[in-house]
């Protein structure tokens, strides 16, 4: 059965880019409604659902938006965590464009929600599951592919100049467990110069080491470094389970990408619902 919220929780943070204080209400929702953020400052036009078709922006993050132009960004680590925790309707009240960074992580999400009890509701959960194989390819040969299974599997490859990066690979049926242990911790993660170059035209102000991993050449610039092996890549993996659920519902599929990102996440999401035979909606 689908399931909500018992109860409302409140979560405050720091906006990635603006350095301004945003805060979160989750809400439980009507069976059926699936995961809707609404800008709590805003007086009209101001609900997004989380759905792919209402991704206007995927440059360095997942980024919903409106008819009125208004936009609500940064929603992909929240994404994650609903998904994992088998939250299926919720209304997200957020002060402003923006949703807190935390750790650049999903733990201090996760650590919030995960021990909130969940009301069952009187309709059955249903599922995307993948018929056909669906791939997206850039002009620079990055890819995502989407492939029949009866769970969410990902199997994602990076592969950085950096050799404190280098070549990573996850392969892993996503599992609570595994979610808690290794991918909720992994933390975004960036170049030095990249910091710089995004400071110097007015991004990320709320940016610190406090919330990504920052590396400068072959040295991390956080003390203690990596919080878990391979952090880089399973961050990855927790931005696309994350993209992923703006399927608007659970998806049942074998994910494999290769160098890609939030846009890529979005455009096979995009080319899977463009033709009916790719997919069906299930219940179990």
């Amino acid at each position: 059965m689908q399931k909500t919220l018992s109860r409302k929780i409140d979560i405050i943070g720091i906006g990635l880019h603006s350095g301004i204080e945003s805060k979160l209400e989750l809400c439980p929702a009507a069976a059926g409604s699936g995961v809707v953020f609404c800008r709590s400052d805003m007086a009209h036009n101001n609900l997004f659902p989380a759905r792919y078709d209402m991704v206007v922006d995927t440059r360095n993050c997942t980024c919903l938006g409106n008819s009125s132009g208004q936009i609500v960004s940064t929603i992909e680590h929240l994404m994650s965590v609903l998904y994992i925790l088998g939250i299926d309707n919720v209304r997200i009240n957020v002060s402003g464009p923006e949703l807190p960074i935390m750790d650049g992580s999903a733990k201090v999400l996760f650590d919030k929600l995960k021990d909130v009890a969940l009301t069952e509701q009187n309709e059955r959960r249903k599922f995307v599951r993948v018929k056909k194989e669906v791939k997206f390819v850039d002009d620079k040969g990055n890819f995502v592919i989407l492939s029949p299974n009866t769970e969410l599997k990902i199997d994602f490859t990076i592969d950085f100049p950096s050799k404190i990066v280098g070549r990573q690979r996850f392969n892993a049926v996503i599992t609570p467990e595994l979610f808690a242990s290794e991918i909720a911790p992994a933390r975004t993660f960036c170049e030095k110069y990249q910091v710089d170059y995004l400071q110097s035209i007015g991004l990320i102000k709320g940016g610190s080491l406090d919330n990504a991993v920052v590396l400068d050449g072959d040295t991390i610039l956080n003390e203690g470094g990596f919080r878990v092996e391979n952090e880089c890549v399973k961050h990855k993996v927790l931005d696309c389970i994350g993209d992923m659920y703006t399927a608007g519902l659970r998806l049942q599929a074998q994910v494999t990408a290769s160098c890609s990102g939030h846009f890529h996440n979005n455009e096979v999401l995009k080319s899977l619902f463009k033709n009916s035979d790719n997919y069906e909606i299930i219940e179990e």
